[in-house]
């Protein structure tokens, strides 16, 4: 028997399916740009997330929870938030492989606040973003963007992790 959220989510996507063949039958403009797009977007997901998942699989493997504790976790310091902001910076693939990589990080003990800087850095520090944005906005900009973003990012990931471990937050493992 199926249960009802998964009745609502394959009707929802019938409908979304329904629409975009709608649309391309009576060739309504709006609805054929959505399928286009999604297709789009669709083909750029299945050329980055097949490796982006082999390297997460990988990265399960090889490395060690004690590794993973003693440079990200609790007793780490300033220091995790330093590894964390270096680990971001080589993220390909933006908040689509950072999310898996943070769900790991949480599963083999790194601190809360780190994790949330690890998060906050993949979005903001990607090298290939920087040298992107670099090219065209200028290294001055650049250098003023990180020596504002970075601190705001530590501070306010150390204010939600000290939040949620005062309120004894464990994160839910559906896995």
């Amino acid at each position: 028997m199926m249960q009802r959220g998964n009745v609502i989510k394959i009707s929802l996507i019938s409908i979304y399916l329904i629409f975009i063949a709608g649309s391309i039958a009576m060739g309504f403009g709006p609805g054929k740009d959505i399928g286009f797009i999604f297709s789009d977007f669709a083909m750029d997901m299945l050329k980055i997330l097949p490796s982006a998942f082999i390297l997460i699989g990988l990265f399960e493997v090889w490395v060690k929870k004690e590794t993973v504790e003693k440079h990200l976790g609790e007793m780490s310091g300033f220091r995790g938030y330093i590894y964390s902001m270096l680990l971001a910076g080589t993220m390909v693939g933006g908040l689509y492989v950072s999310f898996p990589i943070a769900c790991s990080l949480y599963t083999k003990g790194a601190k809360l606040s780190i994790i949330f800087t690890f998060i906050g850095a993949s979005a903001i520090c990607r090298i290939p973003m920087t040298i992107f944005e670099s090219s065209f906005m200028g290294v001055k900009f650049t250098a003023i963007r990180f020596l504002v973003s970075l601190p705001l990012i530590v501070l306010t990931s150390i204010l939600l992790g000290n939040y949620l471990a005062k309120r004894d937050y464990k994160m839910l493992n559906r896995l």
